[in-house]
């Protein structure tokens, strides 16, 4: 993105945030609840992109002295100018990528919880422990952000892991953060079960769903199809003594939702349409993404889960995000829920897609 072009989006930022903090002191804005929600909502977009763009200045500034200081006579002085420009440079790099993330054109759903469902793939019991890994370190990068993790319907399966698991994730701007791990994960390593030493690959799909609300998506009760049984564990075996799993189907869809994991019938089936409100609402934008970027296909929003987004490979210590061919050398550490350096730079990488639609 060129320079050009961050400094007059910053300047359109200071313009509307003065008429923002105006339309927040009228007292006609003031009692209306949900306007003072989205107009908070903008103030805080708004002051990001001024404090991303302020940090860029103040870190670029005193690089410039800094080398400057390059120019003097005493090498002491030139030797800490160095250290200075060694430390500085990077920190200005981050800062540009930050105001770039801070100048993405932000969509409404990205402020939204997600509903995130991981399936096991191919690979037999080894996609469903992979799967249940995958649960593991979002579960971890969910503390890591202060969010709240809340499962909603799970399948384990017999040698641990799950062949599905369907949980939301609750914190700030949740969906527009993890919205770039739907797609296929493969996993590349020796299972337990192999006594031969070879390396197995399992996959397992992850779909990442803004959560809805009822006002979001009207649902018809006419147009639900509800199945009552017994809750099953794994193997099949029976784990409850009464019909409190539920499945709904919508027929004009044909989307069907499962929920057992609650011993209520009624707790279960409000857990169920609470899945079936994301993805109904999740097809609705899928369907107008699509006519938007009509000419080019995003890095989110494709549609597509059955493409191959990463490759976790244990031989080697390594994950490779295919998307921006991103290859780093920290897999135990992405497993144990670090995965902001790849989540930032898909973020990054969004960034200046869309930001082409500005230019």
């Amino acid at each position: 993105m060129n320079q050009e072009l961050i400094d007059k989006q910053v300047i359109v930022a200071n313009s509307r945030l003065a008429d923002v903090e105006i339309k927040m002191s009228d007292p006609e804005v003031v009692t209306d609840r949900q306007a003072m929600t989205d107009l908070g909502r903008e103030h805080r977009r708004l002051r990001t992109i001024i404090q991303a763009a302020e940090k860029v200045t103040e870190l670029d500034e005193h690089l410039q002295q800094s080398r400057e200081l390059l120019n003097e006579e005493d090498q002491e002085i030139r030797d800490l100018a160095q250290v200075e420009i060694d430390e500085l440079t990077p920190q200005l790099e981050r800062a540009h990528n930050d105001l770039q993330l801070a100048l993405i054109p932000q969509a409404t759903e990205d402020t939204r919880d997600a509903i995130i469902e991981i399936r096991a793939g191919t690979g037999g019991q080894e996609a469903a422990i992979f799967a249940g890994d995958l649960f593991k370190m979002y579960q971890r990068f969910a503390e890591t952000k202060g969010w709240r993790l809340e499962e909603l319907s799970s399948h384990p399966s017999e040698m641990g892991g799950f062949k599905e698991v369907v949980f939301a994730v609750r914190g700030d701007e949740a969906y527009g953060i993890l919205k770039y791990e739907g797609g296929v994960h493969r996993v590349q390593r020796v299972p337990e079960t192999e006594s031969q030493g070879r390396i197995h690959t399992s996959a397992a799909s992850v779909a990442v769903l803004p959560e809805a609300e009822e006002v979001d998506v009207e649902i018809d009760p006419n147009d639900l199809r509800i199945d009552v049984y017994r809750s099953s564990g794994p193997g099949g075996q029976s784990v409850n003594t009464t019909d409190s799993a539920v499945r709904i189907t919508h027929v004009p869809t044909g989307l069907v939702v499962t929920c057992q994991d609650e011993k209520s019938q009624h707790k279960n089936k409000a857990k169920a349409l609470r899945v079936l409100r994301a993805r109904l609402y999740e097809q609705a934008l899928e369907e107008e993404r699509a006519k938007r970027s009509a000419s080019r296909k995003s890095l989110v929003g494709s549609g597509d889960r059955s493409a191959k987004i990463r490759t976790y490979n244990f031989p080697q210590g390594r994950v490779t995000d295919h998307r921006i061919n991103l290859t780093l050398y920290r897999l135990n550490e992405i497993l144990n829920g670090s995965v902001d350096e790849v989540l930032e730079a898909l973020q990054l990488a969004e960034a200046e897609e869309r930001l082409k639609d500005i230019e």
